[in-house]
């Protein structure tokens, strides 16, 4: 869910993410007397990988510590960076006291009793209910039977594009009511239109699956990973004809795809140069805050009309969702501080407050309601629409969903640069995935 912001974020923040990954020192070791709650720690540290969260939740933090008397260090660590030392970490050298943990790592540090196990301080956190959770959120993060993380968040997906491309070029506004080959239709005509401009109807890189197109390989009734996550589903007749569709219909309208991976599709946008594009609504504040944000907008993610009546029916407007956990070392110096923590970020009182902040959605059923008023001037209610009149499909996951998920990213460059080998593509993917996941 959360990696294509980061390419955005780069320029701006890299001397940050730098400083931040210097200075990551275990502060909580520190000898402190007993508090009143029981803590032994004066600061706990947590690593994020999102700047554009970091001061909401600081304030969260603020509010809790103001109470526990325990200071909160929030340092944000860039993606690749923030795993490398997570693993030096988990092989003996220091971890965060509290940190998120994504769909893609979870099992493997689940499994290897690097994270804290937070059964018994659930049972005895009168403010924690797992029930009032997204239970596909809660799932990711248990391991035989044990909670090691709690949910921080969901995502859904919708369509963003520029009017000011749609206006220059004489194209409709999208709308909640469209389908794909509405999508596909007004993209064409703006790449036609836009083609002295150098300007495209869309764009999707091969690595853009949650934020991108495995939305519509559910919505044609096709499938990435069996429930038994034992087989791939990319060979399934209707995933085929999805990706088949996506060659044919909306490649075209892209720009190349080597162009699309040294520059990814996010700066392009925001460069004027994409009339439209999936997005998360963990990236809605990166676009609330440039340049040309009066120029964007969002419609629901479109459906496909399998039946032809004109409406979307159950399963023809699917969304991916995926969700954060807080997690907390098993090595945390004050385990009782660093769960305490978690749960104000997490309880009810902590959920509202993350979506009043703007920070995301919640994991916390119904707390997502106030996210939409934390960005004065823009529509996001489609990210909230799409839960009532769409399907929300859980992003795949297995051991090793960064092997597989990662070998997309280079062995889909084929379908993309030559559209009408999509289906030999798509084939050969599926048996590569399926040794993949025999491995597991």
């Amino acid at each position: 869910m959360f990696k294509r912001w980061i390419t955005i974020l780069l320029s701006v923040v890299m001397a940050l993410s730098l400083a931040a990954c210097g200075g990551n020192t275990d502060t909580s070791t520190s000898e402190a007397e007993p508090t009143a709650d029981g803590y032994t720690t004066d600061t706990l540290t947590v690593n994020i990988w999102d700047s554009n969260q970091q001061e909401g939740l600081q304030k969260i933090a603020d509010e809790w510590s103001e109470q526990s008397g325990v200071k909160v260090n929030i340092e944000v660590i860039s993606w690749v960076e923030y795993w490398t030392l997570l693993e030096a970490g988990a092989s003996g050298g220091e971890l965060p006291d509290v940190f998120w943990m994504h769909i893609n790592e979870a099992e493997k540090y689940m499994d290897n009793g690097v994270l804290l196990d937070l059964d018994d301080y659930i049972a005895a956190d009168d403010k924690i209910d797992l029930a009032n959770y997204y239970e596909g959120i809660v799932d990711i993060y248990q391991h035989d039977g044990n909670q090691y993380a709690l949910p921080k968040d969901h995502d859904t997906i919708a369509l963003l594009y520029n009017k000011a491309i749609f206006d220059k070029y004489g194209v409709d506004y999208p709308t909640d009511d469209w389908t794909w080959d509405d999508y596909a239709a007004a993209a064409k005509k703006i790449t036609e239109a836009g083609k002295v401009d150098g300007v495209y109807g869309t764009a999707m890189n091969t690595n853009d699956g949650q934020d991108g197109w495995y939305n519509f390989i559910y919505d044609w009734g096709g499938y990435l990973l069996s429930d038994d996550k034992k087989s791939s589903g990319l060979d399934d007749p209707n995933t085929i004809a999805a990706m088949k569709w996506f060659a044919d219909e909306l490649i075209p309208s892209m720009p190349a795809q080597n162009l699309m991976a040294d520059t990814d599709p996010d700066v392009m946008f925001m460069s004027g140069i994409i009339g439209m594009m999936l997005q998360g609504s963990w990236m809605v504040n990166t676009f609330y805050t440039a340049d040309n944000s009066a120029d964007y907008a969002w419609a629901e993610i479109p459906y496909y009309d399998a039946n032809g009546n004109g409406s979307a029916d159950e399963g023809e407007r699917c969304s991916l969702y995926n969700g954060l956990g807080w997690a907390a070392s098993a090595k945390t110096a004050d385990p009782k501080a660093a769960y305490d923590l978690i749960s104000a970020f997490c309880c009810e009182e902590g959920q509202l407050k993350q979506s009043e902040y703007g920070v995301t959605m919640a994991g916390y059923k119904g707390a997502s309601d106030a996210f939409p008023g934390a960005f004065e001037g823009m529509d996001i209610s489609s990210f909230l629409k799409v839960e009532e009149d769409g399907t929300l499909i859980q992003h795949p996951a297995s051991r090793y969903t960064t092997r597989w998920e990662g070998m997309f990213t280079t062995e889909f460059v084929n379908g993309w640069q030559n559209p009408s080998t999509m289906e030999e593509v798509c084939k050969s993917i599926a048996a590569e995935m399926n040794s993949i996941l025999a491995e597991e």
